[in-house]
């Protein structure tokens, strides 16, 4: 039976099961839950996916880590739901063949036109559930931190759930505008939301410093409450993402673009780094995967440790056409240490960061990392130029995220002369970015505001996105902004 444990921790609370995991967030420690034993599947596990729907798929590889506390029917029953034609009309993964050897997953068709929603749709059905099974008399209050995407997603997955409230901080001018809308103009009767003044990372070190407070947890508790998270430091956040690198092969083998246990690359936008380390758990249970691409901005932090095997977030943060990704902390990466070196090494690179802002794992872990990932980047002009070459060249619209990865994509093919079949996952409907989408393309600005959607879908011939339609006549709910030192006070207004 799989049980999780604290990264940093290799004696604390060794038998936790999947949904205390789950309903905590976050270990005591400060580290985050992990399972003890990844299970691994056979060649024929992953040939009987081909045949089936997405939710089907879910549900046989979730069932791998969950099985002590979901039963078979619970977990298909929630994946049912969660990956509804209601909730993703296009599909929940469709894979798109775009030449060469190239195909993008797209991940963006559920109800925030962005890849979270492949894990909030699931996320808090697996919740609710485990606030029962564990006997929990309080009510939880979830606390996000995020840098675009998640906020909106997790939002319309929690909005009016039973028992649960949400509060969302933001980077106040560190999101794209459709983004901010999305979230500012959020419906449900248990949500709140709330800018900062400053970047990600300030709102991603005040959620953690919340949640490791004892104070703040012991006036919740008074409260009738208790804090859980929607982020992928979250396990019931991060396991569902791993399906889709699963869906993924299982369309190429139907396709028979590929040949049963023939090795696929995967490239994966990604900041905080629980995209690709999804991507990582389904190598370890034996997904035939070449190399995982780990494709970054000019936020480089990812890149450069990679490159040096040094972890340094003692630089200059940039806001790029890419703000989902504009991180220096990525939180995820902490679990692929402790599975390379031992959560005892791992609580000492935490350490270290805290106190200094780097750490280095030497020569011979960088080397056994090496075997599986590597590092690329793109800058904004790069980014700006694979929009307008896939646009014009394959009639293929990216967002400004997807297409640091096709940037990647092409340069680490370039470099290595990898024939492999290579899947780029696309994180955001292009909408979403539409100013900068539509800047690549044109080589005209667009007009501020909602306009340039309009103008989008103008000079593409692409409709704008149902979801997305109208979004700036929607009244705004959550105007307020606050310091990163006012977040305690926000959350504790908000509990009531």
């Amino acid at each position: 039976m799989i049980r999780y444990f604290s990264t940093r921790d290799e004696k604390a609370e060794k038998g936790v099961s999947s949904a205390a995991a789950i309903k905590r967030g976050i270990a005591p420690d400060g580290g985050l839950y992990s399972p003890d034993v990844i299970p691994e599947v056979t060649p024929d596990f992953i040939d009987s996916l081909k045949d089936l729907e997405y939710s089907a798929r879910a549900a046989k590889i979730l069932s791998l880590f969950l099985s002590d506390d979901y039963s078979g029917p619970e977990i298909e029953a929630f994946c049912g739901a969660a990956y509804s034609p209601e909730a993703f009309p296009d599909g929940a993964a469709p894979l798109k063949d775009i030449g060469d050897g190239k195909f993008v997953l797209e991940l963006w068709h559920g109800p925030s036109c962005a890849f979270k929603d492949m894990a909030l749709q699931l996320m808090p059905r697996l919740l609710s559930a485990a606030i029962t099974k564990t006997g929990e008399k309080r009510d939880a209050l979830i606390l996000v931190a995020t840098s675009g995407d998640t906020g909106k997603a997790a939002l319309e997955g929690y909005r009016d759930i039973d028992r649960i409230k949400i509060e969302v901080f933001y980077p106040a001018e560190g999101v794209s505008m459709i983004q901010k809308l999305q979230m500012m103009t959020q419906a449900g009767s248990n949500v709140d939301v709330c800018g900062i003044r400053g970047n990600f990372d300030d709102a991603q070190n005040g959620v953690k410093s919340i949640f490791t407070d004892g104070d703040i947890a012991a006036e919740l508790d008074r409260r009738g409450l208790f804090l859980s998270s929607a982020n992928s430091i979250n396990w019931g956040r991060l396991l569902p993402q791993v399906v889709y690198y699963f869906s993924a092969y299982a369309d190429l083998l139907k396709q028979g673009a590929v040949s049963p246990g023939e090795r696929i690359d995967f490239v994966v936008p990604t900041g905080n780094f629980g995209n690709i380390f999804s991507g990582y758990l389904a190598y370890r249970m034996g997904l035939p995967v070449g190399r995982l691409v780990c494709a970054s901005n000019r936020n480089r932090v990812l890149t450069d440790f990679f490159s040096t095997g040094v972890y340094d977030k003692n630089r200059s943060f940039y806001t790029t056409s890419s703000p989902s990704m504009d991180i220096l902390i990525s939180s995820n990466l902490e679990r692929l240490l402790a599975y390379a070196t031992g959560p005892v090494r791992t609580a000492g690179y935490m350490s270290e960061l805290k106190k200094t802002g780097r750490y280095s794992i030497g020569e011979s872990i960088l080397g056994d990392i090496r075997d599986i990932f590597a590092g690329y980047c793109a800058d904004d002009e790069e980014t700006s130029a694979a929009i307008g070459r896939y646009w014009k060249e394959r009639h293929y619209l990216a967002d400004t995220h997807t297409a640091v990865a096709l940037s990647c994509a092409d340069r680490y093919i370039s470099e290595t002369g990898q024939e492999r079949p290579c899947v780029v996952l696309s994180t955001a409907n292009p909408f979403k970015f539409a100013s900068s989408v539509y800047s690549s393309v044109t080589s005209f600005e667009a007009e501020p505001g909602y306009r340039a959607l309009e103008m989008l879908s103008e000079a593409t011939g692409i409709p704008v996105p149902a979801r997305l339609s109208g979004i700036d006549r929607r009244a705004v709910r959550f105007p307020d902004v606050c310091d990163a030192d006012g977040m305690r006070r926000r959350m504790l207004t908000f509990a009531g």
